[in-house]
């Protein structure tokens, strides 16, 4: 009895809590929320079309890995070193790499020059996708969906595909040959994989960089998801998150809303079979390290180029 007690009370005061939490942000969110939900209602019904496009990127074999790179339009001195370092389609001869990167319109500001460098830069490299929606943080969900939607439509038979950040190492090695393992018979299906949360906290503060509405996404917790930083996929999964979307309340938090597409699909992230695979924050430099790891977040475009130079030369990393 005494240890009944003992437990009781704490158990009550726990789920008590919890309760009036829940209660608060209703509270919070009817009280703080006069703001039209317009801006977090992010839809992607495909009303945007090509402004750039590369439709024959992967005609011929089969890329074994997409990679899809998310960047802002101004940013040419990051997609050069990207092109020079872990981009390079010519970085594992024994497998097929393909390299796209994805983009929205420039600000009205800088939109006339910019886009005839964009337009000379795509005729160069022929690595440029764009659609007519304003490249902004808000809009990165429709991002996201672009290129969903444009790995369904040009490449659906890849066998991965990794969407990964322009301030992201990739020890594309590593991802090839431990992760996805080409020498496998069959690719994977319903497959993702990255740093995967669980139980991430919703954010209510409208402060916050991350605020969520609770009109938009009820409860304390998002469903699990896979950090946008840098995720790998099979590329079935592409036109399943896409179908799924048609029912999922859009929300400008990309990664989040995969991670709800996932949910509408019954699709539970792998872990990795290293937890350090995938690292969410800046990792000391050295080859043996970073030979070891898939990828690496916080860089700078020089940072880059430096470790990628001293790894590529050296042999023996450890």
């Amino acid at each position: 009895m005494r240890l009944l007690k003992k437990w009781f009370f704490p158990l009550i005061l726990v789920l008590t809590g919890s309760f009036l939490l829940q209660i608060f942000s209703r509270v919070h969110v009817m009280l703080r929320d006069p703001i039209s939900l317009d801006i977090y209602n992010i839809a992607y019904p495909r009303p945007y079309n090509y402004i750039l496009n590369e439709p024959q990127k992967c005609s011929g074999k089969p890329p074994f890995l997409v990679l899809m790179i998310p960047v802002a339009p101004e940013n040419r001195k990051v997609r050069d070193v990207i092109r020079e370092t872990w981009g390079d389609e010519n970085s594992m001869p024994t497998v097929t790499i393909r390299r796209i990167f994805y983009l929205g319109l420039p600000s009205q500001n800088r939109r006339g020059g910019l886009q005839e460098e964009l337009e000379r830069e795509s005729r160069r490299h022929h690595d440029l996708v764009q659609k007519d929606f304003q490249d902004t943080y808000l809009n990165l969900t429709i991002k996201t969906m672009m290129m969903m939607d444009w790995l369904a439509s040009y490449c659906p038979k890849a066998s991965y595909a990794m969407k990964i950040d322009t301030d992201m190492f990739l020890n594309v090695d590593t991802l090839v040959n431990k992760l996805l393992q080409p020498q496998a018979p069959h690719a994977k299906v319903n497959f993702i994989t990255g740093n995967v949360l669980h139980f991430g906290i919703i954010r209510r503060d409208q402060d916050s960089k991350w605020y969520m509405p609770f009109k938009l996404v009820p409860g304390l917790f998002y469903p699990t998801y896979v950090s946008g930083i840098g995720y790998v996929f099979s590329v079935d999964l592409a036109q399943k998150i896409l179908s799924a979307s048609l029912s999922v309340v859009p929300v400008y938090l990309e990664d989040v809303y995969v991670g709800m597409c996932l949910q509408e699909l019954g699709i539970q992230p792998t872990q990795p079979a290293d937890s350090n695979w995938f690292s969410l924050y800046p990792v000391a430099y050295s080859r043996c390290r970073f030979s070891r790891l898939i990828s690496v977040s916080h860089l700078e475009p020089d940072q880059l180029l430096y470790i990628w130079k001293d790894l590529e030369k050296a042999k023996d990393h450890c």
